[in-house]
């Protein structure tokens, strides 16, 4: 062994233990780590707020199953960057960020910067540790990769005293991690087998995360076997392919009726991997709390979340592939009580997902430039978005047909499409990443757009532009009829923007006009902007603005 610095021995266990990128903002906390990565190989990728950078790690880690790696300065560069914490805390997204800390001997004297960590992360990451010592750099590594990935996956919070980092040691690296995987025991696979072929109206439920592109077909010939009708949770729809004959559709905000429908109809529910929280429950509303678990057979990698909510008759304690795998193994039943069910449930999946059956108020109508999407982009393009209303044209009216072509926040955070996208684009150049962004939304992380174009990433950006934070104003209207305060937004020239920064940049105002501009945004071969301005009536695809303000003023 030789020695070597804090900084460089960190950098050998990312690379021991299988990471190709980080995302940072660079501070003179960690200034030996950005030293060892400049010989490493990793490639850093330099972003321009915390919040982006934690996104980016966090977009990584969903698409790979693997930690993403954030890198922030102390203090503000940490509370910049706790959204991508939460996030990952509430979608099950494994990820550790690395923190520059004060040095050692200035430690509880509200030295510059300095935050405790584990009082300020403490409840939305899995663990949060200082590392004190530089030759306890590759346990302390190895355990975050350990945590962050093991169960329920989730964010670690590891922070590096300045002086910690410039310590000359020797040690020996760690090996690499992988997590264990859990897998469901043959009693729980018969006993899922009798109460299946038992029941007469199931329904399977994909969610959470742990899954895999394999784990993904398993459930798919799992489903084809049983004749199960399979739907998704709330920005889980990379679960199930949209084109498959048992797609029932997905479970998330204003879903389709039909579907909620046959949800409570069921007598038997199979929920893998999700924990069937407030939005695909809609409001917890879909199953009685805590109820007697006749109903629900619940599939999870972490022990503490069977029954934590919901009595379940049958708890499997499985990671999500895994269990697939053995489902897909599952004998093939000569009938089944429900045969056609699943049919019945894709074609009103159909029905629903048609944007040729709708109209909205404006030039330009959201459900042609769907349309459109649908017949001109590959169907493993990446799509990503952040949180409002007008996500529900990439949810509803978008096929998702593969494992990984997804990148939206179970959490509802704004901002987190383009950097997102960013990530997508680095992790996976040779495929086609849209990201969709509302004009609020964009406004939250648009800088990061600038790191597109630093890393020549050509990523397509839709800004859905109504003026407005409009899920607000929806709310608003409904809440307080006529009362508009607080959501109304002045917003820039986002093409205009897109060109500033060094990108291509295309204006619609009217639906004939989207073809062209995406056209010529996928031929400029650079990071472009298409900035949508939509009538801030077209707040939904069935109701407008109008129309809620009415029906609230009848109540």
């Amino acid at each position: 062994m030789t020695s070597r610095s804090g900084g460089q021995i960190l950098v050998d266990q990312l690379k021991a233990h299988g990471t190709d990128h980080v995302f940072c903002v660079p501070g003179e906390s960690y200034l030996a780590v950005l030293d060892a990565l400049h010989d490493s190989g990793i490639s850093a990728i330099v972003c321009r707020q915390e919040g982006g950078a934690a996104y980016m790690a966090e977009a990584a880690g969903k698409m790979t199953g693997r930690p993403g790696i954030v890198m922030v300065t102390r203090g503000p560069g940490a509370t910049n960057a706790s959204g991508g914490i939460h996030v990952a805390s509430q979608d099950s997204t494994p990820l550790i960020m690395f923190v520059g800390q004060v040095a050692r001997d200035m430690k509880d004297r509200e030295a510059f910067q300095e935050l405790d960590y584990k009082a300020v992360f403490g409840s939305i990451a899995k663990w949060v540790v200082e590392i004190d010592r530089a030759e306890r750099i590759p346990e302390l590594v190895s355990r975050a990769f350990h945590v962050a990935m093991q169960g329920r996956p989730g964010p670690v919070v590891v922070a590096l005293p300045e002086d910690m980092l410039t310590e000359m040691t020797e040690v020996a690296d760690a090996p690499p991690v992988s997590p264990a995987v859990m897998h469901p025991g043959p009693a729980d696979m018969e006993e899922l087998r009798r109460r299946l072929l038992a029941a007469e109206r199931p329904v399977v439920l994909a969610g959470g995360s742990g899954w895999t592109a394999q784990g993904v077909a398993d459930l798919a010939r799992f489903a084809e076997a049983y004749s199960l009708p399979v739907a998704v949770t709330f920005r889980r729809q990379m679960l199930f392919p949209a084109d498959h004959p048992n797609f029932a559709g997905d479970l998330g905000i204003g879903p389709n009726p039909m579907l909620l429908e046959r949800i409570k109809d069921a007598d038997l529910l199979l929920l893998v991997g999700g924990r069937l929280s407030e939005m695909p429950s809609q409001s917890y509303t879909l199953l009685a709390i805590p109820g007697d678990g006749e109903k629900l057979i619940h599939v999870h990698p972490g022990a503490e979340e069977l029954n934590k909510v919901y009595r379940t008759g049958l708890g499997i304690l499985a990671t999500p592939h895994a269990f697939a795998a053995a489902a897909a193994a599952l004998p093939k039943p000569n009938a089944v009580a429900w045969a056609g069910g699943a049919a019945a449930a894709h074609a009103d999946y159909l029905a629903w997902s048609d944007p040729a059956k709708i109209a909205t108020p404006g030039a330009l109508q959201m459900a042609g430039v769907m349309a459109h999407l649908r017949d001109v982009m590959p169907a493993d393009t990446i799509y990503c978005n952040g949180a409002g209303n007008y996500a529900t044209w990439v949810h509803r009216f978008w096929p998702f047909r593969g494992f990984g072509t997804q990148l939206a926040p179970t959490s509802g955070t704004m901002g987190y499409g383009v950097p997102a996208a960013v990530a997508a684009k680095a992790l996976a150049p040779g495929r086609a990443v849209i990201a969709f962004a509302g004009d609020g939304c964009f406004l939250m992380n648009g800088q990061e757009f600038a790191t597109a174009i630093q890393y020549d990433l050509p990523v397509i950006v839709v800004v859905v532009d109504n003026g407005m934070y409009g899920t607000i104003r929806m709310h608003q209207e409904r809440e307080y009829p006529g009362r508009v305060s607080a959501t109304e937004l002045k917003n820039p020239d986002f093409a205009a923007l897109a060109r500033a920064y060094g990108g291509h940049g295309e204006t619609v105002t009217a639906t004939a006009q989207f073809a062209p501009a995406l056209a010529r945004a996928r031929a400029s071969g650079k990071p472009a902007i298409i900035h949508c301005l939509i009538d801030p009536e077209a707040i939904t695809p069935a109701r407008s603005l109008s129309d809620i303000r009415r029906a609230a003023l009848k109540t």
